[in-house]
């Protein structure tokens, strides 16, 4: 088996690559740090092949499926993204834009495109990375929050016209609540709760999704909160939700 992963330099996309090649399957990592990429390449030697793309870039995103897509994929993680920290009124649009092109656009295209060669040959599996902030909206990461959101929605719905279509295509989508990854460094927070390790979420992502599980998630924690948002208002999930996000800030 043959497999891409997007944002692979590091965290779980990179775990996920460890794992992965353990298993056997080849990896084509793609990520914006070429050293990080490398390392990993001459970690897994002969398991893996590396591609420094920046996905913000649309062209890139196109040249990339272009380059793999007569390589016979058989697994599309599409888990690059990153978050904005902030007031809505304060964030950088130009950041805010790349996050969408990030986080939508080329997990977008990337999805479309080999989802399509999925149905053709009838084989293939699409995990599509979001976030237990898909289940919500995220005051002061209101960006980071909408994308997943985005990414959640789109799954669910292919998910559903796959199964219609009777197809041998897996479509699953990773929701873990924080995990330790380079993603508050990024987004200039600290978590406000304990974040699982990203070797963990990662093979439980893996293993989930080999199973066809639709949503993933891989805390009790996680689960239960987003059960219990059926039973409160949406202004009341609002306000609990600020409280926690201002307590991620790293500002004094």
């Amino acid at each position: 088996m043959k497999a891409l992963i997007t944002g692979a330099s590091s965290g779980i996309g990179r775990d996920m690559a460890r794992y992965l090649a353990k298993k056997g399957v080849f990896i084509y990592a793609v990520g914006r740090d070429t050293e990080r990429l490398n390392e990993l390449k001459e970690e897994l030697k002969d398991k893996c092949d590396v591609l420094s793309l920046d996905l913000s870039k649309r062209e890139n995103v196109f040249k990339l499926y272009e380059n793999l897509k007569d390589s016979e994929i058989d697994i599309v993680i599409n888990n690059a993204g990153f978050g904005i920290f902030g007031g809505f009124d304060e964030t950088s649009l130009e950041t805010e834009l790349e996050l969408i092109d990030t986080n939508i656009v080329a997990l977008h295209i990337l999805t479309k495109l080999f989802y399509r060669d999925f149905i053709k040959k009838n084989k293939g599996y699409i995990l599509n990375v979001a976030s237990s902030a898909g289940f919500m909206a995220g005051p002061l990461l209101s960006s980071y929050y909408a994308s997943k959101n985005y990414v959640l929605q789109l799954s669910k719905a292919i998910y559903e016209e796959t199964r219609r279509k009777k197809k041998n295509v897996s479509i699953s989508i990773f929701c873990p609540g924080p995990v330790k990854t380079r993603f508050n460094e990024r987004a200039n927070v600290k978590f406000a709760i304990g974040g699982i390790e990203s070797e963990y979420a990662a093979k439980y992502a893996i293993d989930k999704m080999f199973k066809r599980r639709l949503i993933i998630i891989p805390t009790l924690l996680m689960k239960t909160g987003i059960f219990l948002l059926r039973f409160i208002s949406y202004k009341t999930a609002l306000k609990i939700n600020w409280y926690f996000q201002r307590r991620k800030t790293n500002k004094k």
